[in-house]
This record gives C-alpha cells, sequence and structure tokens, in this order.
C-alpha cells in the first residue's frame, strides 16, 4: 500500500502534537484534583501524589450508648462505615468498612487513622477528613497509599433523636455519600 506524502507529513507531524495534548489532558486534570479546595489542615504533605479517586456510596452505622463524658446521658455513637467504592462510570471498585478500611478489587487494603478534620460546608453532613495509612496490604491500587482526604460528604450524620434507654445498644444506619482521594509518596 502506497501511502502520499501528504499524508504523511499530516500523521508524523500530528502524532507526537496528539500524544503531548493527552499528557497534557491528564497533567491538567492531575493539578486540578491537586489544587482540590479544603481546609489547609486537610491538605496532603508535600511530595505525595494522587494515585486515585473515588465516590463512596453507603451508610455510616450509629449505636445507642452512653456519653463518654455523662454515663447518665445517651447518644448515637459512631462505630463503622459500610460503603462501595465506585470509579467515574460508577462501577464498583471496592468497598469501605470498619478500620476505617478501604479494599480494592483487586485484594489491596489500606487502613487509615484520622488526622485531621474540618466542618463540611454542608451542615447537614459529616466532617471532610485528612487521613493517614497504618498500614497497607496486598499488591494493588492501595499497597502505597499514605494518604486520604475524604471530602464533598452528603449525609451521614448521627441523628440528635431517638436515643433512649428503650434503645440502648441498638445501632442505626444513615445514608452518606463522599469522595475520597487516595495519595503515595513521589519517589
Amino acid at each position: 500500500m502506497k501511502i502520499n506524502n501528504k499524508f504523511r507529513y499530516k500523521y508524523f507531524v500530528l502524532l507526537p502534537l496528539l500524544v503531548t495534548q493527552a499528557g497534557l489532558a491528564q497533567n491538567q486534570q492531575q493539578k486540578l484534583i491537586s489544587q482540590l479546595k479544603v481546609a489547609e489542615n486537610l491538605k496532603v504533605p508535600t511530595r505525595q501524589t494522587l494515585v486515585l479517586k473515588v465516590s463512596a456510596k453507603g451508610t455510616q452505622i450509629y449505636q445507642c450508648q452512653a456519653k463518654v463524658d455523662n454515663l447518665y446521658k445517651l447518644e448515637w455513637i459512631f462505630k463503622a462505615p459500610q460503603a462501595n467504592l465506585l470509579d467515574n462510570k460508577g462501577q464498583k471498585i471496592g468497598k469501605h468498612y470498619a478500620g476505617p478500611t478501604w479494599e480494592a478489587n483487586d485484594g489491596s487494603k489500606v487502613i487509615g487513622q484520622v488526622k485531621s478534620r474540618a466542618n463540611s460546608p454542608n451542615q447537614s453532613a459529616i466532617p471532610w477528613l485528612l487521613l493517614e495509612a497504618k498500614s497497607n496490604e496486598g499488591n494493588g491500587i492501595f499497597s502505597k497509599v499514605k494518604y486520604i482526604q475524604r471530602v464533598n460528604t452528603v449525609g451521614g450524620k448521627a441523628p440528635t433523636t431517638g436515643c433512649d434507654i428503650t434503645h440502648i445498644n441498638s445501632q442505626l444506619s444513615v445514608s452518606y455519600s463522599s469522595n475520597y482521594y487516595f495519595y503515595k509518596a513521589v519517589p
């Protein structure tokens, strides 16, 4: 098959431009995500790079118990999250549960601990968080995660009523959604 020179010229000139533009688009997306508007105490340390952004849909589980600072008063105490982790197409790629643990379908896990929190701009939503990895398992996407941000929360707050002596030790699930950003250290 003979390729005319005009086509060959366009192909060899345009291909590097297309590759460069694809790289720029990816860098711009990375930059936009890394410039997520969060309180100063929720920003990840320098030399971290975004590994994954997911949305979570599920519940926050609470149990009716005595308050820590006043054993004569009862309140809904947070026990654990239970949520599906979804990619940008809405496909389930993992789950989130007690620990707090994030587990990918590839078997990798990260268990975090809260480093700092800030109130959500949405008054009826659970706080935004910065978490640091306590441990990692497996060889997949979560195996090298060092920091996690929970942002854009909707719902999930504990009720302010309904926890009384007749409901002691009962559990309640409250629907929530959020975005999670996972970061690893830059080598």
